[in-house]
């Protein structure tokens, strides 16, 4: 099994941030209720005076707004489908799994159109929680070695903060120039 982190590795930005800035554009009012505090988070995020997982609950929270969900999210991908890295599709394989810290409810038709498996942050759009843990980092690492999946054999992300997982792949490879690039991690041969 191939395992791919999804935004700026298969995709060329990242798609929650995509999908918020689709819906600020269709609801105009979001850019003075929604936007505002999405930048103070930011910030605070900056100054270390929240987390990870704090600062995307906070974002994620535009998603609690759309309405029209789930016509908005199958606009967006017939539009954004067309971005998948061309060296990704040229691989693709049915048992690789997509592995994002994104909302699942963004992840999921995309993976759906691709034909693979995923696993994303399960983002509750009515109650704006994060129902467990926020598939980050570490979390990513724990999710594969709690499930009972084939091994690893190749994983691709574009950050340094996937290493957890980069060391439980045969091998792995770091994604870079927007979803262009593919070099060999960091540090790799050390690290199986």
């Amino acid at each position: 099994m191939n395992v791919y982190d999804f935004d700026k590795t298969i995709f060329p930005k990242d798609c929650a941030i995509g999908f918020c800035l689709w819906c600020l554009n269709r609801n105009p009012k979001m850019w003075l209720t929604f936007f505002p505090k999405a930048m103070k988070n930011l910030l605070l995020r900056k100054l270390n005076k929240i987390s990870e997982e704090q600062m995307q609950c906070e974002f994620f929270g535009y998603l609690t707004n759309i309405d029209d969900f789930d016509e908005q999210i199958k606009r967006y991908w017939d539009k954004n489908e067309k971005r998948i890295a061309k060296w990704y599709l040229a691989q693709k394989r049915p048992n690789d799994l997509i592995i994002s810290a994104s909302p699942k409810c963004i992840i999921e038709p995309i993976a759906k159109r691709l034909g693979v498996k995923y696993a994303a942050t399960d983002f509750d759009r009515k109650r704006g929680i994060i129902i467990g843990k926020l598939m980050y980092g570490e979390e990513k690492a724990r999710y594969i070695a709690s499930r009972d999946f084939p091994p690893v054999e190749e994983f691709y992300s574009d950050s340094l903060s996937d290493t957890p997982l980069a060391r439980c792949a045969k091998k792995a490879y770091l994604v870079t120039r927007r979803a262009t690039t593919v070099v060999d991690w960091p540090g790799f041969g050390s690290v199986v």
